[in-house]
């Protein structure tokens, strides 16, 4: 609960400069790597997704190029949530999305009740990763989707040298520069570090019930998109 609380402040206290950053200090590759991911759930066409970590909103934003009947995005993070309200009556989506403040990991729906989860960046930051994972397992219809796009560790010299050199030590300073926290730019590198990323998050994947599992690297390997069915 410590570290769940954590969180929640430190994401609260960088929501204003979040979206900014995300694009700034990914040169706007985070963009692509979202309607990428998104793009995957056109097959099967859901009508009804959950968003997990949901954030500022932009993947439930993004998702609904998938002419879904309902978005629901869940989030921690109160001020977060704020400004993903904001974005989506700025855009006119009220009506097809709704967000709402919900542990992740203790989800407020039925079984069985969602077509397709996807989660950007967030299953890093889940206090307990396979707690987290379950609930999204029992709230997914059978046969759904589940969709993460989450970072990875680059394998290959010199890129895994420069990735880490970026994320530890240039990162955290531009974060600190414009978000005035510079715990929260360094928490990023250290989980991407911890991350159980590749194969060892699809074994947890594998464990939890998802089958048909495929990794998609993007970008080098700097993230992954995983992709899942449940049964």
């Amino acid at each position: 609960m410590v570290q769940k609380q954590k969180i929640e402040e430190m994401f609260d206290s960088i929501a204003w400069s979040y979206d900014f950053l995300n694009h700034f200090l990914s040169l706007g590759i985070d963009i692509y790597w979202r309607k990428k991911a998104v793009s995957l759930l056109r097959k099967t066409a859901p009508k009804k997704i959950l968003d997990v970590a949901t954030g500022t909103a932009d993947f439930a934003i993004e998702a609904i190029r998938l002419n879904p009947e309902k978005i629901i995005g869940v989030d921690i993070s109160a001020k977060m949530l704020k400004i993903g309200k904001e974005k989506i009556k700025k855009l006119n989506l009220e009506k097809n999305i709704e967000l709402l403040l919900a542990d992740s990991e203790k989800l407020p729906f039925e079984n069985n009740y969602f077509d397709a989860i996807t989660v950007g960046f967030g299953v890093r930051n889940f206090e307990n990763l396979k707690k987290g994972l379950s609930e999204m397992y029992r709230v997914l219809d059978k046969n759904g989707t589940v969709v993460i796009l989450e970072f990875s560790k680059p394998k290959a010299f010199p890129l895994n040298y420069i990735f880490n050199f970026y994320f530890k030590n240039i990162l955290p300073n531009i974060g600190k520069f414009i978000s005035k926290n510079k715990i929260a730019y360094s928490y990023l590198h250290q989980s991407v570090q911890a991350f159980p990323d590749g194969e060892d998050f699809l074994k947890i994947l594998k464990k939890i019930g998802f089958s048909r599992l495929q990794q998609i690297p993007l970008t080098f390997g700097i993230a992954s998109i995983y992709i899942g069915k449940k049964g």
